[in-house]
């Protein structure tokens, strides 16, 4: 009789390309996914309806892929410490196998049910598989990790890359009699999002699961993808992938990913193609930079990297921050932003630069409280991402140049000239002409016409304020 192996599936919410899963099939075809629903990350303050909505719609994917497969699909709603090893302790499973994660609470949780697994005499097989090369494996000639990104790229680029794995064949799933076991030892059925007190009612950005997953990256390799590095700048065009919320959870895996670069790259026919195509590729460096970052430097996620900023006198104006958050600061290109975050649940990367820029150097409002917001609602809101975007936005993270000011004015100039992006977020502003959009030069009594407040900073006073206090901190 084969031996039963529990899958603990995470941020790994796929059967195909899934290093830990295919290493358990390796051991026996008797392997049965585990997802628990954890309520020290459920019942946080930062959580995201958005993002819980479509992470319980990849477990549904999930539970229909192991039916498939042959198996099951298992939830358990408590503590992994308690639960998980509650089921695999009644279910007599001979090993547990997991994928690790970079994240302080994920590793601290990890050793915790490790220790009782192995106190139960049962066998703990952890591997890494969310990143192409694992923390410590990309260092300095010293051995130390790397602060600034340009060599880790340098580095990280040059080594080779594994294979996409193929979905493991053949599980077999639990008795009948090992499904009552289960269910006394605490399995439920899937809840919604709903169930779990999160509701969001607006269309998500990406379609939950792995088969949608790999839908968009098809999509994407065969059209945007070629223009990537032209295009990725501008909020109102269709030039990013929207894969973030993907490979937060894992419904598609980084080797495949990887490996459809690849493939665009040896099918580009210009020099300027595989230029876009690369550009795209150092935006996954950038995804592990910031996980790498985080696993050898857990204190990230509490605070700044920079000693400069550990006392920093922010001035942290509640008024101006919940302007910021509601898209009303009169600036529009700051204001279509946030409006585009509350209201779909992401929000694109330039104009993550530009309203984290706003926050931090015009409002001078800690960027701690920016991350905080910006992970209550994004859809593919991610710790280590999260975290070194907002750092590298506020000057106080891994950036050899660190001090960086954006203009809204001469960004919306730049990036969104006609003021399409605006228009499409602001629609009391729409009849206005692209000009008065992109350089938020809208008179008073515009403003009053259009119910849109007037700008609640002067953005060059306040750069200047900001420079001084930074200055002050430096000396």
């Amino acid at each position: 009789m084969a031996q039963l192996i529990l899958f603990w599936h995470r941020r790994d919410l796929r059967l195909t390309d899934n290093v830990g899963l295919a290493a358990a099939r390796d051991r026996s075809e008797k392997v049965v996914g585990v997802f628990c629903l954890d309520p020290n990350l459920l019942q946080r303050d930062d959580v995201a309806p958005a993002r819980v909505t479509y992470m319980m719609g990849c477990l549904h994917a999930l539970q229909q892929q192991y039916e498939q497969a042959g198996s099951q699909l298992l939830i358990v709603q408590a503590e992994p410490k308690t639960g998980l090893v509650k089921l695999a302790t009644a279910l007599k499973a001979a090993a547990v196998f997991w994928n690790k994660d970079v994240e302080p609470y994920s590793r601290d949780r990890d050793r915790a049910v490790a220790a009782a697994l192995r106190e139960a005499q049962i066998e703990v097989c952890p591997t890494w598989d969310q990143l192409l090369h694992a923390p410590q494996t990309i260092t300095t000639k010293a051995g130390d990790p790397y602060t600034v990104y340009t060599p880790f790229w340098r580095n990280w680029h040059s080594q080779a890359k594994a294979e996409p794995l193929a979905q493991p064949k053949s599980l077999t799933g639990l008795t009948q009699a090992e499904h009552q076991q289960a269910t006394q030892a605490g399995v439920i059925a899937l809840p919604s999002a709903k169930d779990l007190g999160y509701h969001w009612d607006q269309p998500l950005v990406l379609a939950p699961g792995e088969a949608a997953a790999h839908d968009r990256l098809a999509e994407f390799c065969d059209r945007a993808i070629a223009e990537y590095d032209e295009q990725r700048n501008f909020p109102a065009q269709p030039g990013t992938s929207q894969l973030s919320a993907a490979l937060k959870f894992g419904a598609i895996g980084i080797r495949t990913v990887w490996a459809a670069t690849m493939e665009a790259k040896d099918q580009a026919r210009s020099d300027e193609t595989r230029k876009n195509i690369q550009t795209w590729q150092q935006e996954l460096a950038w995804r592990e930079f910031y996980q790498h970052a985080l696993f050898n430097f857990p204190e990230l996620a509490n605070g700044p990297h920079r000693e400069q900023f550990k006392d920093f006198p922010w001035e942290n104006n509640e008024e101006y921050f919940a302007a910021w958050c509601a898209g009303e600061t009169g600036y529009p290109i700051v204001d279509a932003a946030m409006r585009q975050l509350n209201e779909s649940g992401w929000m694109h990367n330039r104009c993550r630069m530009i309203v984290a820029s706003f926050l931090t150097k015009d409002l001078i409002i800690d960027w701690r409280w920016g991350e905080k917001y910006f992970m209550q609602h994004l859809i593919d809101g991610d710790l280590s991402a999260n975290n070194g975007g907002w750092q590298w936005s506020a000057s106080s993270g891994m950036d050899p140049k660190p001090l960086r000011i954006f203009n809204p004015a001469s960004q919306a100039q730049k990036f969104d000239p006609d003021g399409d992006y605006i228009r499409e977020w602001l629609p009391e502003l729409r009849h206005l002409d692209s000009a008065a959009l992109v350089t938020g030069k809208i008179s008073a009594a515009e403003c009053d016409r259009c119910g849109y407040p007037t700008p609640i900073v002067d953005h060059s006073q306040r750069q200047r304020q900001f420079k001084a206090l930074y200055q002050n901190q430096k000396a």
